[in-house]
């Protein structure tokens, strides 16, 4: 006998139920065609083959993708039981405009409603409000977080969380996943917010209360250990009889583009797996070259800098070249009397580096009678071109470094690079001042004519060099110097390198000498042919007595003892 037809119905129904309610999707892409039916709020949009969940324009968007129907979860909101089992996969990808830039993520979501009650847009994947308390629907929400908050405990700016109602996660985990090298587990840590797509794995089973996550990057099979498992009999009471499925994300003022390329779905057994060989791949702008764009800009502008230096410098060495080249042409008196010119590098190669015979050190010292040979020989030579040519020829550089010394150690004056000619008795035509600071005389930097008068103080500033062993600018010694001269202590200046090399009274007058053509007015300084005179003891119109007499110091009127004294 048939069992009567309302029993036959009563038995079956919840098969019949349970086939009409079974769930099974997938999308290796997602085409117009394909994604007709699913649900997409807010600023999510269909970006074939992918979906945006935000919009890069909005300063505060957020988007979600939900499945259209909703998929039953327990006999009544009431019950205390999830009767489902589901499966799914799915492909996404998070990419960031800036690398530096805060990060937000996506979640995979189930929940009650489409649009969560109080929901910030902008913030907490569009899930959320930010309050700790626990929103009005049920909620709960996987997320793949690309950005740390530490106000709720995140552990890092690259995790996956488990969410009950709730934007403090239950239970969190590093991204990354297990590999099994001969039973030995070792965990490789996955950025998810490079741009890589990323394949997730998601089991959930109902009755026992727990939720399995695994996630590798797209193309790598599926890690055979889950990287994040949480079983809690609490997670009954975020779930009511029927919820939707599906992702949401959300952000601020920095771009981040947060794409979902492919999902497959089931809760009648095991998700069908995505190929993902043909998912298109996203990049970071400055992936080539680890930089960001405000670097790259920065970079840019730096080469542009460097650039305009680099040719600044070019423009520079060939002015110096052309000036060198003019500088070293044979002009047409040197034609009749023969060149007088060498360059810096037949001069060094010649001379083997001059300038180590009484300063910085010298390995051998010249002695006394050495430079007053070179004194003397220097001071011939300007004589001859102040008075002894047809012309007079200004030097305006003399000092110590453009004494050359030859073979025999006798002195040559060089450089002759910012001489002046002209004519006897003719004032010089030029407002050029040219010369070496502690060598110019005082009347030089306000008339700026070039005059015998002036070699004869640079000379003397020469002459005192050599005599005292000391540069010419040395401001620490130069008031105890003063002092020395005005007490009647002139000969204590002498180098003390070569004391006993000389007579008292030669050096006196030496250093009287080099005083003299230092004089500040140029009408008291004497005349190169009367320096040369003292020099070598020629014959000269004014005695060297009475020509030195007027640099005889005149002490204090008050010595030292208190008592009036005069020298």
């Amino acid at each position: 006998m048939l069992p009567p037809f309302w029993v036959i119905l009563v038995l079956f129904t919840p098969l019949f139920l349970s086939l009409t309610s079974a769930v099974d999707f997938l999308y290796n892409s997602f085409a117009a065609a394909d994604t007709s039916p699913l649900n997409l709020t807010d600023d999510a949009r269909l970006e074939p083959p992918f979906i945006r969940l935000t919009n890069d324009s909005n300063q505060f968007s957020l988007g979600r993708a939900f499945y259209p129907s909703r998929i039953p979860f327990k006999s009544n909101s009431n019950s205390t039981n999830i009767t489902t089992v589901f499966s799914t996969q799915f492909v996404f990808s998070v990419l960031p405009e800036i690398s530096s830039s805060p990060g937000f993520g996506l979640a995979f979501v189930l929940s009650a409603s489409t649009s969560p009650p109080n929901a910030l847009s902008g913030q907490y994947f569009g899930l959320f409000s930010g309050s700790r308390t626990p929103t009005v629907a049920p909620l709960l929400a996987i997320e793949f977080d690309t950005g740390r908050n530490p106000e709720f405990n995140d552990p890092d700016g690259n995790h996956v969380g488990i969410d009950l109602n709730n934007i403090e996660s239950v239970i969190t985990q590093t991204a990354g996943y297990y590999t099994n090298n001969s039973g030995n587990f070792s965990f490789v840590p996955v950025a998810m917010r490079n741009g890589q797509n990323i394949h997730a794995w998601v089991e959930f089973n109902g009755p026992r209360n727990e939720i399995n996550v695994t996630i590798a990057p797209a193309g790598m099979a599926r890690p055979v250990r889950t990287m994040l498992s949480y079983r809690n009999p609490a997670i009954a009471n975020y779930c009511v009889a029927e919820m939707f499925i599906g992702f949401s994300a959300s952000k601020t003022q920095w771009v981040e583009a947060q794409r979902v390329l492919a999902w497959s779905f089931s809760d009648t057994g095991v998700a069908r797996d995505i190929n993902t060989t043909g998912l298109p791949v996203f990049l970071l702008e400055s992936s080539g070259s680890s930089l960001s764009r405000g670097a790259i800009a920065g970079i840019a502008v730096g080469s542009s800098v460097a650039f305009v230096i680099a040719l600044g410098l070019l423009y520079w060495f060939w002015l110096r070249r052309k000036e060198v080249e003019e500088n070293d042409r044979v002009e047409d008196w040197e034609m009749e009397y023969w060149p007088h010119r060498f360059s810096f590098e037949e001069l060094r190669e010649a001379t083997k580096g001059l300038n180590r015979w009484i300063f910085d050190k010298p390995k051998k010292l010249m002695d006394w009678e050495g430079r007053r040979r070179v004194l003397a020989d220097v001071a011939e030579g300007l004589n001859y071109l102040h008075h002894g040519w047809d012309q007079v020829v200004v030097h305006r550089d003399i000092k110590s470094s453009n004494v050359l010394l030859d073979s025999d150690m006798r002195g040559r004056l060089g450089d002759f690079g910012l001489a002046k000619l002209y004519a006897h008795g003719e004032v010089p035509n030029t407002t050029r001042v040219v010369g070496t600071f502690g060598y110019l005389a005082p009347e030089v930097a306000t008339q700026a004519s070039p005059t015998a008068a002036g070699d004869v103080y640079s000379f003397g500033v020469v002459v005192l060099e050599v005599a005292c062993g000391r540069r010419p600018i040395q401001t620490a010694v130069e008031r105890e110097e003063e002092e020395k001269y005005i007490k009647g202590r002139l000969l204590e200046a002498a180098d003390e390198r070569i004391k006993g090399q000389y007579e008292v009274e030669e050096m006196e007058a030496i250093l009287k000498l080099g005083l003299a053509c230092c004089h500040p007015n140029p009408l008291h300084r004497p005349t190169m042919g009367e320096v040369v005179a003292i020099l070598i003891g020629d014959n000269v119109s004014v005695a060297p007595k009475d020509l030195l007499s007027e640099l005889t110091p005149m002490r204090s009127n008050t010595s030292e003892d208190g008592e009036n004294e005069e020298q």
